[in-house]
């Protein structure tokens, strides 16, 4: 099931494109992701590499925005370090926002093919985390 793209957000693109620039250094810090806040703000971050499985840029920014009472996500985009443009999210990550944020935009896609598409879209038919919790109440 497709549904319609939603408009590319540019800023946001432009957003996580600075903090990779400025603050990607290193094998440590290699990706940024940029959120659009359900009230237009945009909350930066930066991934934390670790051998042992660090969080990811997207998952970074997921934890940013709460700690600025930022609990709704509009859109999200991922940029690599050393110009490597837009990068989509890995499962983990697509699975984490599915769950967190289950009509989230997700841009992809690369040159003049980016695109902003639900989460649904990036991980179809999918175990949703939050079900099991029903049985449990």
């Amino acid at each position: 099931m497709s549904t319609r793209p939603h408009p590319v957000d540019h800023e946001l693109i432009q957003a996580a494109a600075h903090i990779a620039h400025t603050r990607c250094r290193g094998d440590n810090h290699t990706m940024a992701a940029a959120a659009r806040t359900q009230d237009g703000r945009i909350v930066t971050a930066v991934n934390a590499y670790h051998f042992t499985g660090g969080p990811c840029a997207e998952l970074v920014v997921i934890g940013t925005a709460a700690a600025q009472g930022a609990y709704d996500l509009d859109t999200i985009v991922a940029v690599g370090d050393r110009d490597r443009g837009v990068v989509p999210p890995c499962g983990r990550c697509r699975q984490v926002l599915l769950d967190y944020f289950p009509t989230l935009n997700v841009i992809v896609g690369e040159g003049d093919r980016l695109r902003s598409v639900r989460i649904t879209e990036l991980l179809p038919e999918t175990y949703v985390w939050a079900d099991h919790q029903l049985d449990a109440e």
